[in-house]
């Protein structure tokens, strides 16, 4: 079974699978007060932007980080 975690900060969800993360840091590097993986949860999507968010999610390697935005998913 996929384990699958959606996180908001109200405008841009990100999607965390952990079954495909090879905890490489790369987002824990580029965004410390987003991701603390110490802490449950482990991701703070409010502390930071959303333009933020995503360049940081567009840089994970392994594809466990993705997003959709909101109010793309509210037009479907």
């Amino acid at each position: 079974m996929e384990h699958v975690k959606e996180y908001t900060n109200g405008e841009v969800t990100i999607v965390w699978k952990q079954e495909l993360c090879v905890h490489s840091g790369i987002c824990v590097r580029g965004l410390p007060n987003v991701f603390k993986p110490k802490e449950k949860p482990w991701i703070h999507p409010h502390t930071s932007t959303t333009d933020e968010l995503v360049n940081q999610i567009k840089k994970c390697p392994s594809g466990a980080l993705s997003f959709y935005y909101n109010k793309d998913k509210k037009d479907e």
